[in-house]
């Protein structure tokens, strides 16, 4: 019998958990699989047989048995929001709003259940479930919604409804011009509809009050029990902002449950370049050093930037996002951020806009000299065929969020044709031309449940059930690849690959167990499986069993 994979063990750490009769997938490429794992401390000190492991056990060793259930690394989701996403799980939920007029429900009742003034946010609602994909307007929720502000975000961030007590607190009117980079929906007469669209949007947010301490404390520590129970133990938050001693609070209270890499935006690079921190600062809790920028807006929302028009709107090619372009101003930045040592992350929807990113990394590369960089594009979502090869050749990683993809592909073909959508979520061709795949969910944009972007990945079933075999079934990737990209691509897209994303002795011990073997699961039902078992950190932090968990 071949021993077991394992580090040398002191008397002193004997395994204190021990997870056994397994279907362990380590994500080790040597040996990707195995029965059982030991942990001892904070990290992996073992991983073979039952029989194997077993024998390590000692008198105050928990033994759990997964009954050949599924056990892997924690999900790393690579792109989240996650201050607003532990704001959404207490606001107004329109997620599933099937018409306009269901949406104007939804927000009175939950208005009926509010102070009188109070701002009402979030919603989360999405157009291309309204019959004729009908945008909504204030006319339609003013009714409903008399004693408080209104601005509820489409689901993608890149499109908001406001109502006219919004509005008017915005001094938005007929008279208001466009702002660069945004659009003010307005009807026949100039009026406004209540429909804000990137950096329109601007004009609302900056006078809504902002959340205390208190709220925000509230909200990320909601955040970290809600990824708990989803089995993802580490959070890559492209929108940290100021918030990253929110998180070092929770930290200090031993409250945090989930590894956050804190991104900020790339505008105020000089915050942590003139000091000197670089990519990665911090230790495997909290770490800063990435800089979040935008080139365009949303498909959904047409600001996706194209080379061509829209098919669906062919009087524009989407928007260049908030001024950040034009005359060389993202160029000087990236050129200076990176010089400091900083990782540069960059949203990038349209074809044009991630053919323009990549341009501008290649810039900056041969500015630069070589470095281990590792640029990122956000979404990657619409790729031509002659930009596929320069993600494996510009080493660029492609930081995307499958569950998009089973959304967008009910819709997509009649907002760009039949021809550009065939390179839409295109992860077949980002692997094979060498390129690294980081997943995510975009939360809040989608649930942060990993599950139902792993079936996506790897069935490409859009969510009204059209596309039984897969939209562009030929853009499928395995499971094992799906996994890989969910864990270790995410690892690689934060500068963690060697301390997590592995099941192998010596990584840090963050672990999900799954309730079935989800190699034996149909790959239309991976949306149905759940965690059963978090650690983090080498400690149980959510147990499905547990009278806590929710």
């Amino acid at each position: 019998m071949s021993s077991p994979s394992t580090s040398a063990i002191p008397a002193a750490l004997t395994p204190q958990l021990l997870i056994h009769n397994a279907a362990v997938c380590t994500m080790d490429r040597t040996r990707p699989r195995a029965e059982a794992i030991a942990i001892a401390g904070k990290h992996i000190v073992a991983v073979g047989t039952t029989a194997e492991l077993l024998a390590l056990a000692g008198r105050g060793t928990r033994l759990i048995d997964a009954q050949r259930c599924t056990v892997l690394p924690g999900f790393n989701d690579a792109h989240a929001h996650w201050l607003m996403g532990g704001f959404s799980l207490t606001q107004v939920d329109l997620r599933s709003a099937r018409a306009p007029e269901e949406l104007a429900q939804r927000l009175g009742a939950f208005a009926s259940r509010l102070p009188s003034g109070r701002w009402i946010l979030g919603g989360r609602w999405d157009h291309e479930n309204f019959p004729g994909a009908r945008l909504p307007t204030r006319q339609l929720i003013d009714a409903v919604t008399p004693g408080h502000p209104v601005f509820v975000e489409r689901l993608d961030g890149h499109l908001a409804l406001a109502n006219s007590r919004a509005l008017q607190l915005a001094g938005i009117s007929r008279a208001t011009p466009e702002p660069p980079g945004g659009v003010i929906g307005r009807d026949a007469r100039g009026e406004p509809t209540g429909i804000l669209k990137d950096a329109a949007m601007a004009l609302v947010e900056k006078i809504i009050p902002p959340p205390t301490r208190a709220e925000k404390l509230a909200a990320a520590r909601a955040a970290t029990e809600h990824a708990a129970a989803l089995g993802v133990t580490s959070v890559q938050d492209l929108s940290a902002g100021e918030d990253v001693g929110l998180y070092q609070c929770l930290l200090a209270r031993g409250e945090l449950k989930t590894r956050l890499y804190a991104v900020r935006s790339i505008v105020s690079w000089e915050a942590l370049g003139q000091v000197g921190v670089g990519a990665a600062f911090g230790d495997p809790w909290l770490r800063i050093g990435g800089l979040k920028g935008f080139a365009d807006g949303s498909l959904g929302a047409t600001t996706a930037l194209f080379f061509e028009p829209y098919t669906d709107a062919p009087e524009t090619r989407g928007l260049w996002f908030d001024q950040m372009f034009p005359e060389g101003i993202m160029l000087r930045r990236a050129l200076a951020a990176d010089r400091a040592g900083l990782q540069i992350i960059l949203h990038a929807i349209g074809d044009r806009a991630n053919a323009a990113i990549l341009d501008l990394y290649e810039q900056v590369a041969r500015t630069n000299g070589p470095a281990d960089r590792r640029f990122r594009i956000e979404h990657a979502q619409h790729l031509r065929p002659q930009d596929l090869p320069r993600f494996g050749r510009q080493r660029v990683i492609a930081s995307v969020q499958p569950v998009h993809c089973a959304d967008d592909g009910r819709w997509c073909e009649k907002r760009i044709g039949a021809v550009r959508a065939r390179g839409a979520y295109a992860f077949r061709s980002l692997l094979d031309a060498g390129a690294v795949l980081a997943f995510g969910t975009d939360w809040t944009v989608a649930p942060l449940a990993p599950m139902p972007g792993l079936k996506a990945a790897v069935t490409r079933q859009t969510l009204d059930g059209r596309h039984p075999d897969g939209w562009i079934p030929e853009q499928k990737i395995t499971l094992d690849e799906a996994l890989y990209a969910y864990t270790v691509g995410s690892a690689y897209a934060e500068f963690q690959e060697r301390v997590k994303g592995r099941l192998v002795p010596g990584q840090l011990a963050d672990v999900v167990m799954l309730d079935r073997d989800i190699h034996a699961v149909a790959p239309a039902s991976l949306d149905a499986v759940q965690a059963r078992l978090t650690v983090v950190d080498g400690q149980i932090v959510w147990e499905a069993d547990s009278p806590a968990a929710p």
